[in-house]
């Protein structure tokens, strides 16, 4: 049980504390910390959209064998994710139980959040970063050495102003907005962040009614981003968050929209929907104080036909798609659409 964390700030409106360690992993080291393959580990809950971002990029861009991954349970409690997936309950690379100790490592006195994705340097087991949006630019942009061939672009400079611009609001209504929504304490600031919300997914839906990709004929960091929001939409920020006016089922652009990357190699594929589900319902007892898990809805649907091939495109632009899954990353089936 996951007990004795409050999320809902009764004062109002929700504020999301950003302070992340802003060190980087660049190919020139400049933060004294240079990419290598094999020196750093990724670590993540599936649960989490902001890390579901890095392990879909990280499987795009085919690092898998430079950048290991480290994959925490599906909930915590007040000190940590925990290494509870693993035999003995501790990472088998770190040798730790808690992503904690990583940070405490590098920083003894960290009064930040402990949270995910986060990468730790493998020989000192110290933390390096958990600055979430700078880590999936840098895998695109740092990382090169260890593309796979035909790996996408997936921040290219000639679209780069226009995926900024659209991740800034994305982020502001959408990605932030649903929490805004689940813990606002009062009845003004649910008002405010719903209508933010709902406002924000309309102009998402006509801007998507023209075009394949949030930013054109292929897919970017942008699409990225706001996919790991709509996929957890029906399943946990419908009825958890209140987030209600519609299904993303019942919103017939957006849900194309996600049906067409989800069935897309490196992104449907990562996704685990009973760890999702767990995180949100047991783990957010101040608004789900039973800890019960729904067992819907339904997710059959993500595999029907989406028909936005018809708007023309190249999913991965002069790229190709990533190759199947290892079966040590593959998401159990009972946990998948099916």
């Amino acid at each position: 049980m996951v007990s004795g964390m409050a999320y809902v700030n009764p004062a109002g409106e929700f504020t999301r504390d950003q302070r992340y360690i802003a060190t980087r992993i660049t190919a020139d080291g400049r933060d004294g910390y240079p990419v290598e393959a094999g020196r750093y580990r990724l670590v993540v809950s599936r649960a989490c959209p902001w890390a579901n971002r890095a392990i879909i990029v990280r499987r795009l861009l085919g690092l898998e064998d430079a950048l290991s991954m480290g994959i925490a349970g599906p909930t915590h409690d007040e000190r940590s994710w925990t290494f509870d997936l693993d035999p003995g309950g501790r990472d088998p690379v770190l040798g730790i139980e808690r992503l904690r100790d990583a940070f405490l490592t590098r920083y003894p006195d960290y009064d930040k959040g402990i949270t995910v994705p986060a990468i730790v340097d493998v020989p000192t087991g110290k933390v390096v970063t958990n600055d979430f949006a700078q880590i999936t630019i840098d895998l695109s942009l740092e990382w090169t050495g260890f593309h796979r061939d035909g790996a996408p672009q997936l921040y290219p400079s000639a679209l780069r102003e226009q995926i900024d611009e659209v991740n800034a609001v994305v982020f502001a209504d959408v990605n932030n907005g649903v929490y805004r929504a689940g813990f606002a304490g009062t009845q003004e600031a649910y008002d405010k962040a719903y209508n933010r919300l709902f406002a924000r997914l309309d102009w998402l839906s006509e801007r998507l009614a023209k075009q394949r990709y949030l930013a054109g004929e292929q897919i970017t960091e942008a699409d990225v981003r706001l996919f790991t929001t709509l996929v957890r939409f029906d399943a946990v920020y419908h009825g958890h968050f209140k987030c209600n006016r519609e299904k993303l089922a019942e919103m017939p652009v957006l849900w194309a929209y996600a049906r067409d990357l989800f069935q897309t190699p490196g992104f449907g594929d990562t996704i685990d929907f009973t760890h999702i589900k767990r995180h949100y319902y047991e783990v957010h007892r101040d608004i789900n104080p039973s800890g019960v898990v729904p067992s819907g809805p339904d997710l059959s649907g993500w595999l029907t036909p989406h028909d936005r091939d018809s708007l023309g495109g190249r999913p991965f632009g002069d790229g190709t798609p990533p190759p199947p899954l290892s079966p040590a990353e593959q998401v159990p089936a009972e946990h998948a659409a099916r």
